[in-house]
């Protein structure tokens, strides 16, 4: 069994992981490890293949593998090791020589049993979703019930198709990007069906990914009976009350072989309740202090472990936070007059601001339009440039733009512009990979194209084969859809 002390031990090697790492390294923390369950660094943005990241942290809009890539090369570059194929069995405090360690335990097939001790611990797991059986959906357990990411991994990860009719339960962003990655991919998304009377997701998914495609949004409605004995045949929706109740005589049932779960998102935090650490009900992550530290002195959390968050930029922003604090912890290890002892409160700025990260749901309502006493038409619509979504008021006369406002920044001027007079969106979607290692690679345009070409930037690629070895920005097609615009590659294969 291998022993071995550490100033620093990060679980898990995603987005905040990894900007943590980076983050105590900054700060003069230089024996580091990371331990990552997956067989690569990344995380779940791996899987993302969308764009929308990296807006705050690279002040450009990015794919989730590109945003990753390039955490992975800062942590590589700064020459933090981690530890692939690892699984941290659990995390508990032990006393040594008057100071309190964290010993971690850790099992992979390379190393086998390890026993590690770290002065600090930095708990970066992640999230997982909420699975069926949280929603008390009656009906058998047939084939073709799946939950919204695990749909994305099959898809873009594996290359397969989980199906071909399609219903969504649930309008987080999670649902509403695989309603238009599944209709890409030629499937028929039937509807996608949420039980609150507004849409958990962001407004600029709501437009890229259900308005564009035509895809129905059916507010204040349930699943309420799954159809079929070994495979979907159906799904019976009803709208529901102010209590959220079915209401009898609404009933519809829809054919689909496929039901996609987007239902929301739990902290990872089987560790923390093993270790005793106090967990809060708001957030279902640990309860921390002010400087992003649980009830357990020297173990931190940060990233979606601690609270679900909407963007990846905020994950990494708070890991930078987190990995800060930690740092200081350990360069005053074991000098109890210098520790972070601050008491764990839970009414910090952070359980507040998750209290009120709910508020402002209700949104305008999208695409209003106002003929005007002139005969100019004005129309308002949600910004999709960033996850802000300020609502922009467009003003048309004889196919002219006369007025624009609401918008915060001129990126959404330009775009309120172009949605009223020439649509545009920039295309993510996979290309199948010869003699790799992996099925498929993730693939965008470099820029925007017009919203009339997605159909045949899609045709262009849906049976395209391409060799390896692919690294990422390789040109895929050089003027996909006629449209002078090249095709990129947002993730890399190596050859075999």
């Amino acid at each position: 069994m291998n022993e071995r002390i550490y100033d620093a031990i990060i679980v898990g090697g995603g987005p905040a992981g990894l900007a943590a790492a980076l983050s105590l390294k900054d700060n003069n923390i230089t024996d580091i490890l990371i331990l990552e369950r997956d067989k690569e660094l990344g995380g779940i943005l791996n899987q993302c293949i969308h764009n929308g990241f990296g807006l705050h942290t690279f002040n450009e809009e990015l794919t989730g593998p590109e945003y990753a890539a390039r955490y992975i090369k800062m942590t590589e570059e700064a020459g933090i090791p981690y530890q692939l194929n690892t699984m941290v069995m659990d995390i508990q405090p032990v006393e040594e020589n008057g100071k309190v360690f964290k010993a971690v335990t850790a099992m992979s097939a390379t190393y086998g049993m390890q026993m590690l001790k770290a002065k600090a611990v930095l708990l970066a797991m992640g999230c997982r979703e909420k699975p069926r059986g949280a929603l008390n959906i009656p009906g058998y357990r047939p084939a073709g019930i799946y939950s919204a990411g695990t749909a994305q991994k099959f898809v873009n990860i594996d290359g397969l198709m989980p199906g071909k009719e399609v219903v969504i339960l649930g309008s987080g962003d999670i649902g509403l990007i695989m309603a238009r990655r599944m209709t890409l991919e030629g499937a028929k998304v039937k509807l996608v069906a949420e039980i609150m009377p507004y849409s958990g997701g962001l407004k600029r998914n709501i437009v890229q990914c259900l308005d564009d495609f035509h895809i129905p949004l059916l507010l204040s409605h349930t699943v309420i009976r799954i159809l079929g004995e070994k495979r979907v045949e159906g799904v019976v929706i009803a709208k529901v009350d102010d209590n959220l109740k079915p209401i009898p005589g609404t009933e519809e049932e829809i054919k689909c072989d496929t039901l996609l779960l987007s239902v929301g998102l739990i902290p990872e935090n089987e560790l923390s309740r093993n270790m005793g650490i106090e967990m809060s009900a708001a957030t279902r992550g640990a309860v921390v202090d002010d400087y992003l530290q649980t009830s357990c002195p020297g173990v931190f959390a940060c990233g979606n472990v601690l609270h679900v968050h909407d963007l990846v930029d905020n994950v990494s922003k708070e890991a930078v936070t987190a990995g800060k604090n930690a740092a200081d912890y350990i360069h005053s290890f074991g000098d109890q007059d210098t520790t972070l002892t601050n008491a764990v409160d839970p009414d910090t700025p952070l359980m507040k601001k998750f209290a009120a990260r709910n508020a402002t749901k209700n949104g305008v309502n999208p695409n209003d339009i106002i003929t005007n006493a002139d005969g100019s038409m004005t129309y308002t619509l949600p910004c999709i440039n960033c996850p802000a979504g300020c609502i922009v008021q467009v003003t048309l006369k004889d196919g002219v733009v006369t007025d624009v406002s609401g918008n915060t920044c001129d990126r959404g001027e330009t775009y309120a512009r172009n949605e009223v007079t020439a649509p545009v969106r920039i295309v993510t979607s996979s290309v199948k990979v010869s003699g790799s290692d992996k099925p498929v690679v993730s693939v965008k345009t470099k820029d925007a194209i017009p919203k009339g070409k997605i159909d045949a930037c899609i045709d262009a690629i849906r049976d395209l084969t391409i060799p390896a070895p692919v690294s990422i920005g390789d040109v895929i097609i050089p003027n996909v859809a006629d449209t002078g615009i090249e095709l990129i590659a947002t993730s890399p294969a190596s050859a075999l």
